[in-house]
């Protein structure tokens, strides 16, 4: 997708702290880290958010938790928080799915 951000930084166009690519998956730290280690985990085919997700799509999205589970295996990170938001009212704000992996510091439940 022409206007996404994160097709953007897939591509090479705009620049980011990469931390891991192959032929399906980005991923790279946040801008704006909410935590000291801030990644997020791009699927490289564009699906704008969970529930625009069809059935051939399930591997895909597990994949990127797989992708998480190892970089943060060989960051030595065990304890870590995973979010996927899903539309403008949770707080998506880059319509591209993607994960969020935080950690490093002590998180509340419930979040928000």
């Amino acid at each position: 997708m022409s206007d996404c951000l994160f097709c953007k930084i897939i591509a090479g166009e705009i620049p980011s702290s990469k931390v891991y690519e192959d032929d399906q998956y980005f991923a790279f730290n946040d801008i704006n880290p909410q935590a000291p280690t801030h990644f997020l985990v791009v699927a490289k085919k564009h699906i704008d958010k969970v529930s625009s997700m069809n059935e051939g799509d399930r591997a895909l999205i597990g994949g990127l938790f797989d992708v998480a589970a190892r970089i943060c295996r060989e960051k030595s990170v065990t304890d870590y928080r995973l979010v996927i938001n899903n539309g403008e009212g949770v707080g998506q704000t880059v319509f591209h799915i993607h994960l969020h992996v935080l950690a490093g510091r002590s998180m509340n439940w419930p979040p928000g």
